[in-house]
């Protein structure tokens, strides 16, 4: 018998997002650069993402993967978007719609325990990420809302990019807080892929709106997700990668520079990449795959390589209050890639008539 308990049993502490401004990691990772494993690691890895910010010919691509936002670290690429650290953005549809979109429109992700009885959580509608807890009649809320997005669109395929775009209009007005993601990045024009993107609420609003228009209705084009990224490698003298986890975003991120080579374009690899992970590279998979072996692909050079073993909500916000705190950011400027793309598309579509 399952015991029945009500959804605020479950539902009481929020968590907080770690704010990289209220403490200073600088000394902390000088002192770590002069330890050993991963310490140094993650202290060379550090300056490697200061050096990007500080190497105005590069474009800082952000991969997320994992369960990022809703452990705390949303605040943390919140502030990087803001201060002009990252430029794009390659992620899972979990990280931007199911956490960021869903706590932008007024919900929030709450403190758990894995030591608990799913059942009961199953039959309060709470839903359980290792030691988190989320309200899943919200997140059916957050699924509606992209129904209601893709309700209002001309019918056609879109990038996730752009369909991302409609979501920081969306948030514009209905938009419960200013730290979303998704917001900061339409205002500021960083384009958000995410190839997966029916892999998350995103996808369930998807089916919603295709299921009742099936003649005439919104679709997802993830070919057109890699011409973007493409024209944003393009676009940009150099680039540097900082990935959080691996799988779709990293590989996808990666890939570019093999999409400019089969383009017949000059395929520069990326000069700079930095990868946070705590999967292992032995059994071949993506997550894992260490940035010198894709230098055997020709993406990612080794000269400012860094492979970081360590768990994200460890690593990341140490390494960006290091990058926050040192300062080079503040010689950058918004490379507003989204209005890039944008002309560029207006300049095709003249171009066709």
């Amino acid at each position: 018998m399952v015991k029945k308990m009500n959804k605020s049993a479950f539902l009481k502490e929020p968590i907080e997002h770690i704010d990289i401004a209220k403490f200073n990691a600088v000394p902390l990772i000088e002192a770590m650069s002069k330890m050993a494993f991963s310490a140094r690691d993650l202290a060379r890895a550090s300056e490697i993402y200061d050096r990007m910010l500080a190497d105005k010919d590069t474009s800082i691509i952000l991969c997320l993967a994992g369960s990022l936002f809703s452990a705390g670290l949303k605040k943390v690429v919140w502030d990087m978007l803001e201060n002009n650290m990252v430029d794009a953005i390659v992620s899972t549809g979990a990280n931007i719609v199911d956490q960021d979109f869903f706590e932008a429109l007024g919900n929030k992700h709450y403190k758990g325990t894995k030591w608990v009885d799913d059942h009961a959580l199953r039959a309060a509608r709470v839903d359980r990420i290792y030691d988190t807890f989320i309200d899943e009649d919200a997140l059916g809320d957050t699924d509606n809302a992209s129904a209601e997005i893709a309700d209002k669109l001309p019918p056609r395929p879109y990038s996730s990019r752009e369909f991302i775009v409609e979501m920081g209009k969306y948030l514009m007005t209905k938009g419960k807080i200013k730290e979303s993601v998704i917001l900061s990045a339409y205002k500021k024009g960083v384009p958000i892929f995410v190839p997966a993107f029916s892999d998350c609420s995103a996808g369930f609003g998807l089916l919603h709106h295709q299921w009742h228009n099936p003649e005439e209705h919104v679709s997802i084009d993830s070919a057109k997700d890699f011409v973007e990224l493409v024209k944003v490698k393009l676009a940009s003298k150099d680039t540097g990668l900082l990935m959080v986890g691996g799988g779709v975003p990293k590989n996808f991120a990666q890939d570019v520079t093999v999409g400019v080579e089969m383009l017949g374009l000059d395929p520069k690899m990326h000069k700079y990449a930095v990868q946070i992970t705590v999967a292992d590279e032995r059994d071949g998979a993506l997550s894992g795959s260490t940035l010198r072996e894709a230098c055997s692909w020709g993406k990612v050079d080794t000269v400012y390589e860094q492979m970081v073993y360590s768990e994200a909500t460890i690593a990341l916000p140490l390494l960006a209050s290091y990058a926050y705190h040192k300062g080079s950011w503040k010689a950058r400027s918004a490379k507003n890639f989204n209005n890039v793309l944008k002309e560029a598309q207006e300049k095709t579509l003249v171009s066709a008539k």
